[in-house]
């Protein structure tokens, strides 16, 4: 069977390599297409076109299959935290005791953040959507650290992932104590990263919120099943805007509003928005799952 795929035009017969994906399917690469031949292709939005060969993720909708470096996403979602998932999706292996415990720190070392970004959420109106804050603290963040703004600069880019990682909870939470008028909450040493998020979100200056254990298992599997799904509309943007050499902060905040649209992340905002109806309906759950 040969590796090549044929394509005539013009009199002319162009020969195009066929590769294999990390879960054997194959792939017509049409990178030489153009110099050799003139044309281009059109495919809108991507729909039928990988635009680069990845090992991180592997997802089938269909199939209901997804694994984020080769694992399962059962597997993990079982026995693993939202920080280890992080940890392998970027960095390719699942950390050691000492890599989690080293990243872990890190995470708590750089979660506060700038108290003169606590007063850019002042210019926000009560009812501001908290994908517009997200965006914009991050742009905002870049400016506080302008040593991690080098787009080639790979020193201290764990530094900067755990930056991002770490502040993103801290300015969710308070763009949702903005939007219902309660004061920001700071994060805690001593919680880890999803307890930590339930904290700032729920906890108020004179009742500390101590997250259910239900509630923090059910938040950690939900941030590891969407911790990653290959080349969407998000994650095209944030490669897009970063291929202009666009520092990090630029191109996630880039994504931020791609998720934005509810043609991405519309559905996972409408689902959240129908389990809260069920929840303020006060009718017995099996009701609805029925």
């Amino acid at each position: 069977m040969s590796n090549k795929a044929k394509l005539e035009y013009a009199d002319k017969c162009y020969e195009l390599p066929v590769i294999t994906g990390t879960e054997n399917e194959s792939g017509i690469d049409i990178r030489s297409f153009r110099s050799e031949s003139g044309l281009i292709t059109v495919d809108d939005g991507y729909a039928n076109t990988g635009s680069c060969q990845s090992a991180i993720t592997f997802i089938d909708g269909e199939k209901g299959i997804l694994r984020y470096r080769g694992y399962p996403i059962e597997q993990l979602a079982e026995q693993s935290t939202f920080v280890e998932v992080a940890y392998l999706i970027i960095f390719g292996e699942l950390p050691t005791a000492d890599q989690l415990a080293e990243f872990r720190a890190m995470l708590t070392e750089h979660q506060f953040i700038h108290e003169d970004m606590r007063h850019h959420f002042e210019g926000f109106p009560p009812n501001a959507h908290p994908m517009a804050i997200l965006s914009a603290m991050i742009n905002a963040m870049g400016c506080y650290q302008p040593v991690l703004l080098q787009p080639e600069d790979d020193e201290h880019f764990t530094d900067a992932v755990a930056r991002l990682i770490s502040k993103v909870r801290t300015i969710a939470a308070a763009s949702y104590k903005k939007s219902i008028g309660q004061p920001m909450m700071y994060p805690r040493d001593d919680l880890p990263y999803t307890s930590n998020f339930l904290h700032m979100m729920f906890s108020k200056p004179n009742s500390i919120y101590e997250p259910d254990e239900d509630v923090v298992k059910a938040l950690n599997q939900l941030l590891i099943l969407h911790a990653d799904h290959v080349q969407n509309c998000s994650t095209s943007t944030v490669r897009m805007v970063g291929s202009a050499q666009a520092n990090l902060y630029a191109s996630v905040a880039a994504g931020v509003c791609a998720l934005w649209g509810p043609l991405h992340g519309g559905a996972n905002q409408a689902c959240v928005q129908m389990l809260s109806d069920i929840h303020r309906s006060g009718e017995n759950v099996k009701c609805f799952i029925d």
